[in-house]
């Protein structure tokens, strides 16, 4: 069984708005790939392939960097029209990064190196909302570190592999109940603050070329634990009466990041343009409940159950070299939500959604190049509840309402071929 941080419910860019697959993963590891609705695990023309498809870097025959800069913003909204509760989230602008060095060691062996950071956030519900009890805010970095070889084993056939080396740290905040407060009317919350955890992973990547023009790719990210111990649990707004009950203290928890499998087929349809089509599968079944383990014996474990499923993510994204300076994308994908009816918790405020994408390239040399990308995602509206929350007086309390989120993305990168 899977034990999770509470808060890394919420760490997609801007209220979980740019989400991967449901859940918390952010996708926004590359501005080529980005550009044809994240499709990028059967192309191979850059160093993006590190993330994407470590088995297509043999692809690229010169050394090459390439970097990238997102801005994001996205709005979550809250509505409970039977109480006429309402609250909308305070998201500051995300600006996950990233950056992909590959270098040939021979015609058949290439290495490489990603620095990129697909779980990171901040957002802000509105001070003491109906749903305070679940969540307050929350932040959350986490960086994957990823030297990478990739071996041709004939002029067909590819493969890669680099271990990932994952850092990171999380701050989550919420109140402990749906009423309680001290002797001046303020709510009693806590803030768990995590940093510096780290664990190992792994990422591989096969491709196979099935014609001149059409390829095939395969790649499988494995499951990250990274274990919290002796973290901070700091508790405020203690009724007097209260406070040896609710001293600060530490915490222990698991942060599980799920696996995933994703294939896919690129193929040039014309000397121009370059179709492709990927299939995610992402393993939110490791996500069973939520579990956090204080190490003052008066503060009661807390469990949630969260019972995620595995979900799917279906992108097409087409690629047009307009001509020697210029290369156009565009893409849309489909993103099926992980979490079942009655599991709808405001840390992760979303349901199944649509991605709609466009970038470009300017070439200015054989050797500097300037990416740009753009991405609207829209959820469809959702009116579902959370159904295990107990307070402190161990009553159940079901937290309903309707949800709806939008997001934005703006991406900027470059690219140096020597």
């Amino acid at each position: 069984m899977k034990n999770t941080l509470p808060i890394v419910l919420i760490t997609s860019v801007c209220a979980v708005s740019i989400a991967h697959a449901g859940g918390y993963r952010v996708s926004l590891q590359g501005q080529k790939a980005q550009g044809m609705a994240h499709a990028g695990v059967a192309m191979s023309e850059s160093a993006e392939a590190v993330f994407f498809n470590p088995g297509a870097m043999t692809d690229i025959d010169k050394g090459e960097f390439t970097g990238s800069l997102n801005a994001t913003l996205g709005t979550s909204v809250y509505q409970n029209e039977d109480t006429g509760a309402s609250a909308e989230t305070d998201s500051p602008l995300g600006t996950p990064l990233n950056a992909y060095f590959s270098q040939p060691i021979s015609d058949d062996l290439s290495w490489g190196v990603g620095v990129y950071t697909p779980y990171g956030s901040s957002v802000e519900w509105e001070k003491d909302w109906a749903g305070s009890h679940l969540v307050n805010d929350i932040s959350l970095a986490a960086v994957f570190i990823q030297p990478t070889l990739s071996y041709r084993i004939n002029e067909s056939f590819s493969v890669g592999f680099g271990p990932a080396y994952v850092t990171g740290g999380v701050e989550f905040n919420r109140n402990i109940s749906t009423s309680l407060v001290d002797e001046n009317g303020d709510r009693a919350n806590v803030t768990l603050d995590a940093s510096g955890v780290d664990a190992w992973g792994y990422n591989i990547g096969l491709l196979y070329k099935l014609s001149d023009k059409t390829q095939f790719g395969v790649n499988y990210r494995g499951e990250v634990t990274l274990e919290a111990r002796g973290e901070s649990a700091e508790f405020d707004n203690i009724p007097t009466s209260l406070q040896a009950a609710f001293p600060d203290t530490t915490f222990d928890a698991d942060l599980v990041l799920p696996a995933e499998l994703t294939i896919g087929v690129s193929h040039r349809a014309t000397d121009k343009m370059t179709v492709a089509i990927d299939v995610n599968r992402t393993y939110w079944d490791a996500y069973e409940e939520l579990r956090i383990e204080f190490d003052a014996p008066s503060v009661p474990t807390s469990v949630n159950p969260r019972n995620y499923h595995d979900s799917n993510i279906v992108r097409f994204g087409m690629q047009y070299d307009y001509n020697d300076s210029w290369t156009h994308r565009a893409g849309i994908y489909f993103d099926s939500s992980p979490i079942s009816d009655g599991f709808f918790a405001p840390e992760t405020p979303r349901n199944d959604s649509i991605g709609y994408t466009y970038g470009t390239t300017y070439r200015q040399s054989d050797k500097l190049s300037f990416d740009f990308s753009l991405l609207y995602l829209t959820f469809s509206e959702i009116d579902n509840s959370y159904d295990f929350f107990v307070d402190s007086g161990g009553v159940t309390q079901p937290f309903s309402g309707t949800y709806k989120t939008n997001a934005y993305n703006v991406g900027f990168g470059l690219t140096y071929a020597y």
